[in-house]
């Protein structure tokens, strides 16, 4: 399955650090740590949530988004969406599937659509997940001009983190950035 949008790809080239290596407020450290389903924890903070796909497509793997499990050049299925709640885009995220991990059961994980991935991940017993890494996004880059684009103000250096999961030991890698004004940089009330 092929699909895009204008805004497709965004592309993470950010530098991917433990999360000690930042200055992190706690509330923002707890979103950026939190281990349990992000879908399930932005829809129960929201009365609407919704998937939007912006593309997804087959290319080699970068350098930059290589890792221990996913190797340079191997080809993966890159797939980009918007978690949006209550219609305001909130996260941007960014998954890596090598072709290699489509197989078997696995196979469905291409075809998902406007579900969310991260829920179908969660529904399975034998997921594993890999620490955290996180990446600061600042005033330039592919992140900063898809909040532009979506007419998101941005004051203040972005967050995101990224694991990989392995579902049957087959691994995928997915980053998620918070866009500006969610809920990880919202004053306490």
């Amino acid at each position: 399955m092929t699909t895009s949008s204008p805004l497709f790809p965004v592309t993470m080239p950010e530098k991917w650090q433990l999360p000690e290596q930042f200055s992190l407020s706690a509330k923002l450290l707890d979103w950026l740590s939190d281990s349990g389903s992000l879908t399930s924890r932005l829809k129960s903070l929201s009365d609407q949530f919704e998937v939007v796909v912006l593309g997804q497509q087959i290319q080699p793997c970068s350098e930059h988004e290589a890792t221990e499990d996913i190797k340079a050049d191997e080809q993966i299925l890159v797939r980009e969406v918007l978690l949006k709640c209550d219609d305001k885009p909130v996260v941007f995220a960014r998954s890596l599937i090598p072709m290699s991990s489509l197989t078997g059961d696995q196979k469905a994980l291409a075809n998902v659509g406007n579900q969310s991935l991260g829920q179908l991940l969660f529904n399975d017993p034998a997921l594993e997940r890999t620490a955290f890494t996180v990446a600061e996004f600042s005033q330039s880059g592919p992140i900063i001009s898809l909040c532009e684009h979506l007419g998101l103000q941005v004051s203040y250096p972005l967050y995101g983190r990224r694991s990989i999961f392995k579902l049957a030991g087959k691994p995928l890698s997915v980053a998620e950035i918070f866009l500006p004004d969610s809920f990880p940089y919202q004053q306490e009330s």
